[in-house]
């Protein structure tokens, strides 16, 4: 079992406070046994096993509660009446109307609870409205390369690791498979989880075909800028004719089931986000390699998907910056403040030097700038802009 620390915390951090814990993000990313994880640090902690309630709603075990009055009756008649009860329900949004439930578990002065969904249809519409300032939501990812590297402390190897963290995606549990064939398997049965339960069902689709068609384009331009117009005017061009409403339907179901997520631009100088222009990165880019074949791709902006998820990571907003006529990668921001990032494979090539750095250069302002390579060499600084490893900096060093 992997540790998940930085999610463990945030959890450890919330116990006891009147907050329902939620936890999202994709299908496979470890959600459940982070609930493992932390449920072993209670018992460690001195919460006896009667008073934890763990529920796993797609366990055939659990499918006569098929209402939220029936998940409502189920769990309190678990509860202890004179202790704190931990409360734990895996994808609870397969029950209709959950949020009724979760909300007369939570009026209980007994009740602490944390649920889990790989939809960000649990945190809209009424969910929010009934719950609104009374749930922290924590973002899950599959693992981060450092978390990676902790799990295979036998290979030292890092750029070895770092070719098969990409290739074969980061989902944890593809670390206890063998072989490509079986990674390609799971991960196949992850992708058709999430097609089927996560968009096409939910969202009723009825068009399979032109749902994949979208995700191959999608996936297949990680990193590029795209408009939804431009998207379906190039679709169409290549014989596959779609409006932008349903591009704009597919895309938004795909970033809801956490397949994708999007970065908007961010306009540097005039300080103001920008209505035109997307950048799409993908959760797992073992998933780009299952749909796309396993051939040479873009490793720039492959390594530009890794170092986005890094930042989501690390907490905070990331948008595509826009200075002049000039496009920085990453426009980073959170509380304390904004930080700049380009990312390049390699800038051993001049020409390449310059471009990467003018873009930052044309930063007036001075909040940290940093351009992540691939290159083998000493951390330098150009006119205040650090130039770093980028698997130095994965790992944090």
């Amino acid at each position: 079992m992997i540790n998940r620390d930085e999610y463990l915390n945030k959890l450890i951090n919330f116990k006891d406070k009147e907050l329902i814990k939620v936890v999202t993000g994709i299908r496979r990313c470890g959600k459940s046994t982070l609930f493992d994880i932390y449920i072993e640090y209670l018992l460690q902690n001195g919460v006896m096993p009667e008073q934890i309630i763990r529920l796993n709603l797609e366990d055939p075990i659990y499918y006569e509660i098929d209402s939220y009055l029936k998940l409502y009756n189920y769990i309190k008649e678990k509860m202890q009446k004179e202790k704190m009860n931990y409360i734990f329900i895996d994808e609870v949004q397969n029950i209709p109307e959950f949020q009724k439930a979760v909300d007369g578990l939570y009026i209980q002065k007994n009740a602490d609870i944390y649920i889990t969904g790989s939809n960000a249809y649990l945190l809209s519409g009424e969910l929010a409205t009934l719950l609104s300032g009374r749930y922290v939501e924590i973002k899950m990812l599959p693992l981060s390369f450092k978390e990676y590297i902790s799990a295979n402390p036998d290979e030292k190897n890092i750029d070895r690791l770092y070719q098969k963290y990409i290739s074969q995606g980061s989902f944890p549990y593809t670390l206890n498979l063998n072989n490509i064939d079986d990674v390609d398997m799971y991960i196949k049965g992850i992708y058709d989880s999430i097609i089927l339960k996560d968009v096409m069902a939910r969202k009723n689709f009825q068009d399979m075909q032109m749902l994949q068609s979208i995700i191959h384009f999608m996936l297949d331009n990680i990193g590029n800028l795209y408009s939804t117009n431009k998207i379906a005017d190039t679709m169409t061009t290549n014989g596959r004719k779609i409006s932008v409403h349903t591009v704009e339907s597919y895309l938004t179901a795909l970033t809801e089931s956490f397949v994708l997520y999007k970065a908007t631009r961010y306009d540097i100088k005039g300080k103001q986000y920008l209505k035109t222009g997307d950048k799409y990165y993908v959760a797992d880019l073992g998933l780009r390699y299952f749909i796309l074949g396993r051939k040479e791709q873009g490793r720039g902006h492959i390594l530009e998907n890794v170092v986005y998820l890094e930042l989501l990571r690390r907490g905070y907003d990331v948008y595509v910056g826009k200075t002049d006529e000039y496009e920085v990668d990453f426009v980073a921001i959170n509380s304390k403040g904004i930080e700049y990032y380009q990312v390049a494979e390699t800038v051993r090539d001049k020409a390449t030097l310059e471009r990467e750095i003018r873009a930052l250069d044309m930063i007036r302002d001075h909040y940290p700038k940093c351009l992540l390579t691939m290159d083998l060499d000493p951390e330098v600084s150009y006119n205040g802009i650090r130039k770093i490893n980028v698997l130095d900096w994965l790992v944090g060093n």
